[in-house]
């Protein structure tokens, strides 16, 4: 699921002695930088000034998205051409190790991982930290724009579990556990910055997914993520189902993420709260 900076650095051999972390033969991972926030608009000009070596710029709203409406979201699942398309772009080849990251604690480099596990890709890892843990350890960062060799990747839907808006309702309703990932105050509806109405799922749970890393932007411990979501009424072992959901289906990736770091095995509600609050049918729940 992660790899850490050390590991990552020995991998590519950058670094003071560094020397390779793998066998080879293996060849050198992909790397991908997946620098977005809501609001966050200069992700590519961050990426530009100083990135990971080699790594090469996700444009998230382009190539991790397919077009936003209020029946799909804003950031509804791309076709599997349209990310076979990117994917092989960014040089992703059938067995390439891919590794991603962001500056934002994985919370934007997750919504890559579970696209790539969700279309085939086995072997894909979040960068503990990011971008921040990497600096940290004094490594540095390359200027400018990769565009590496084309890759040959053949991508398929189905890797990763998803959710409609009715199997997620059924989940809040006591079918399992469905986590809403976005900030308390947003479930809580207090604000809504983007969507049309404000608050959640009723009987999803509030789990905003920030909870799941340390305050240098690190995962929590496997123990003290193990121990969140069982006071959560998740735990470990898949039973009951659980699904989790966001604003738009990006953040709820990197709860996913956690989940499967704990031992949980999650679902995805791609269509998230800009989805459901979009449809005058669903009801609307607010508080606490």
């Amino acid at each position: 699921m992660l790899v850490d900076v050390a590991t990552l650095a020995a991998d590519l051999q950058v670094g003071a002695g560094a020397g390779p972390a793998i066998d080879p033969a293996e060849g050198r991972p992909v790397v991908l930088d997946v620098r977005w926030a809501l609001g966050m608009t200069d992700g590519h000009e961050q990426y530009r000034a100083g990135h990971l070596p080699g790594a090469v710029y996700v444009d998230l709203e382009t190539e991790l998205a397919a077009h936003a409406s209020p029946a799909h979201g804003r950031h509804p699942l791309p076709s599997a051409a349209a990310f076979q398309e990117a994917a092989r772009r960014w040089g992703v080849s059938a067995g390439s190790r891919v590794v991603v990251y962001d500056s934002v604690g994985g919370t934007s480099a997750a919504r890559a991982w579970w696209l790539l596990r969700y279309f085939g890709v086995a072997d894909v890892r979040l960068l503990d930290g990011g971008i921040a843990a990497w600096t940290a350890q004094g490594l540095a960062l390359e200027p400018g724009e990769v565009t590496p060799e084309p890759g040959d990747v053949v991508v398929r839907a189905g890797g990763m579990p998803v959710l409609d808006a009715d199997e997620a309702a059924a989940l809040a309703d006591g079918a399992g556990v469905l986590l809403d990932a976005r900030a308390g105050e947003r479930y809580r509806g207090e604000v809504e910055p983007v969507d049309p109405q404000a608050g959640h799922v009723p009987g999803a749970v509030s789990a905003p997914t920030t909870e799941n890393l340390r305050p240098d932007g690190r995962f929590l411990s496997t123990a003290d993520l193990r121990r969140r979501f069982a006071d959560l009424g998740v735990p470990a072992g898949g039973d009951p189902a659980v699904g989790v959901y966001c604003g738009s289906g990006v953040t709820a990736s990197h709860e996913v993420a956690a989940l499967a770091v704990a031992g949980v095995p999650a679902a995805l509600y791609p269509g998230s709260w800009s989805q459901w609050s979009n449809d005058p049918s669903r009801e609307v729940a607010t508080g606490a």
